[in-house]
C-alpha cells in the first residue's frame, strides 16, 4: 500500500490517528525504530517496536484502523522477542481476550480537548473563558513562524528544568518529517513561548509547548494565532491534545488543562491504551509503570 491509500484509510476510519500516518512511520524509522505496516482486507496497523529498558514491546499508537487479524500480530511480537503488544485504538471500548488495561496514565491524548473551527473568528473569540479573552486582547507579545528548531529546543529544555518532566525526544526529527509549523512568541527580543503545530488530516494539533514566565500572555497569544492559522489553513477542527482527567486535582497536567479549556471547545474520550502479553516477563513492565503512575500523581 503506497502513502496515499494509506492516509486515506486513517482519515476515512480514524481521522484523529496521528501516530497510524504515513509520515509518522517515516518518523520512527528516522529514530532508528522498526517499523512494520500491516494491512488487511478490512484494516491496517502500523506497528512499532519499542527496545525499553523495561522490556521490548510492539506498539499500535492510534491503532489498529478497521479490522486485522490480530494472530499476525501476535506472531511478529515473537519473531521479534517481544514481551508484550500495546495498542490504543480510538475507540470508546475495545474487548478482545487476553489482553489487558495498560498500567500507564492516559496519553497519546486518550482524553483531549478541541475546538471546532467552523465558526468564525470573532465567534470563537466570544466563546473562550473571559480570563483568556483579557490575556489575548491585551497581550503585547509578537508571534511569528520560525524555522529554527533550535529556539524551540532551548526553551523547551528550560520549560522541563522548571516543571521537572522527561523532554520527549525526536522533536527536531518531528519538526523535519511533518507538516507543522514553529510559532514564537517574543517580547522585547526576549524569546518567552512557543509551540510545534502539526497538520494531519483535518486537524491542526498543539502537539509540543515550551514558556518562560511572563506577564505579557505570551502563551495565549501564540495559541491564538495559531487557531486564526489552522482557520487559514482550511482545518475543521483544533486539537490541543492532551488533558487532565475531571476531578484530578493533583494532576501534572492540571494547570495545562485549566489553561487548554479557556479557549473554548469539548474534550473527546478515546478508550485507555490495552496490552497483550506475550511473555511472562510482562509482570516486570507492569510493575514499573504502575509504581511510575502513582509516583507522579497520574
Amino acid at each position: 500500500m503506497d502513502k496515499k491509500t494509506w492516509d486515506e484509510f486513517v482519515f476515512k476510519f480514524a481521522p484523529m490517528a496521528l501516530f497510524q500516518s504515513w509520515d509518522w512511520g517515516e518518523l520512527e524509522n528516522k529514530l532508528g525504530h522498526k517499523v512494520w505496516r500491516l494491512t488487511w482486507p478490512k484494516g491496517i496497523a502500523q506497528v512499532v517496536k519499542v527496545p525499553a529498558r523495561r522490556g521490548t514491546f510492539l506498539h499500535i499508537r492510534h491503532g489498529p484502523v478497521g479490522d486485522i487479524n490480530f494472530e499476525d500480530v501476535i506472531r511478529l511480537a515473537k519473531e521479534e522477542h517481544a514481551w508484550f503488544i500495546r495498542i490504543s485504538p480510538q475507540l470508546e471500548k475495545f474487548a478482545k481476550k487476553g489482553f489487558v488495561p495498560a498500567p500507564i496514565h492516559a496519553m497519546d491524548a486518550e482524553l483531549c480537548w478541541v475546538l471546532d473551527l467552523h465558526s468564525s473568528e470573532e465567534e470563537l473569540f466570544a466563546g473562550m473563558r473571559k480570563t483568556t479573552r483579557y490575556e489575548i486582547k491585551h497581550s503585547s507579545a509578537t508571534v511569528a513562524k520560525s524555522k529554527d528548531i533550535e529556539k524551540f529546543m532551548y526553551l523547551y529544555d528550560e520549560t522541563s528544568k522548571r516543571h521537572q518532566f522527561i523532554e520527549h525526544t525526536g522533536i527536531r526529527e518531528e519538526f523535519e518529517t511533518l507538516d507543522c509549523d514553529l510559532f514564537l512568541a517574543s517580547h522585547n527580543k526576549e524569546l518567552l513561548a512557543a509551540a510545534i503545530i502539526v497538520y494531519f488530516g483535518d486537524e491542526a494539533i498543539y502537539h509540543h509547548g515550551a514558556s518562560v514566565p511572563n506577564k505579557v500572555g505570551a502563551s495565549y497569544r501564540i495559541q491564538w494565532e495559531a487557531i486564526r492559522e489552522a482557520k487559514k489553513r482550511g482545518k475543521k477542527l483544533y486539537n490541543f491534545w492532551g488533558i487532565a482527567p475531571e476531578g484530578s486535582l493533583n494532576h501534572p497536567w492540571r494547570g495545562l488543562t485549566i489553561f487548554k479549556t479557556g479557549f473554548g471547545g469539548w474534550e473527546v474520550k478515546f478508550m485507555h491504551a490495552m496490552d497483550y502479553p506475550v511473555s511472562p516477563l510482562y509482570i516486570i513492565p507492569k510493575t514499573i509503570e504502575e509504581v511510575r503512575k502513582k509516583l507522579k500523581g497520574y
